[in-house]
């Protein structure tokens, strides 16, 4: 089932993202092609207050032609260690800061087309300070109690962001939300 790369095709490189179309063969020997987007991979962070809220963000997102409500997230540096990065984007997004993290787990975030590998992170014993969002960024943030959240994910579809809806899954299971 393995596929074998031959050559790449063509490649363009943007600020982060490199996009490749790669000639392979595939298993049962013949010759294709696959387009990928090569990501440096990301983080994404549940910060749960002590009063049973999580820290959601909302920004617009360009691809999607509207205004989300989401996890913080953000992309790896180059070399950056994930849970650094997890740190760093929840104070920039949001201003909080955490004094326990804990790793939930990480996975792919759309494997048929890139490579992203997403580092989910549980962040509790908040500070909130000043956010400082990155200047190409409009980022608000609010905190949102598990049950309404939860009414989000099941009921009435009040988040569409995959990282979001998997990171919310996950702490609703460590937690023990029903």
């Amino acid at each position: 089932m393995e596929e074998k790369f031959v050559k790449t095709l063509k490649e363009e490189k943007g600020k982060y993202l490199t996009y490749r179309m790669d000639e392979v063969i595939i298993s049962t020997g013949k010759t294709s092609t696959r387009e990928i987007l090569l990501h440096p991979g990301a983080v994404v962070v549940a910060a749960l207050t002590e009063e049973q809220e999580i820290v959601m963000v909302r920004q617009y997102r360009y691809a999607a032609g509207q205004i989300l409500l989401e996890l913080p997230a953000g992309k790896l540096e180059a070399g950056e260690d994930p849970l650094e990065c997890a740190r760093r984007e929840l104070s920039e997004e949001t201003g909080f800061e955490a004094e326990e993290w804990e790793k939930l787990t990480e996975f792919y975030t759309a494997p048929g087309y890139t490579n992203e590998m997403m580092h989910l992170y549980l962040a509790r014993g908040l500070q909130e300070k000043k956010a400082h969002p990155d200047t190409d960024e409009v980022i608000e943030y609010e905190k949102i109690p598990l049950a309404r959240l939860q009414e989000a994910l099941l009921e009435t579809g009040g988040i569409k962001d995959a990282k979001s809806i998997i990171g919310l899954f996950w702490v609703f299971q460590r937690i023990g939300v029903e």
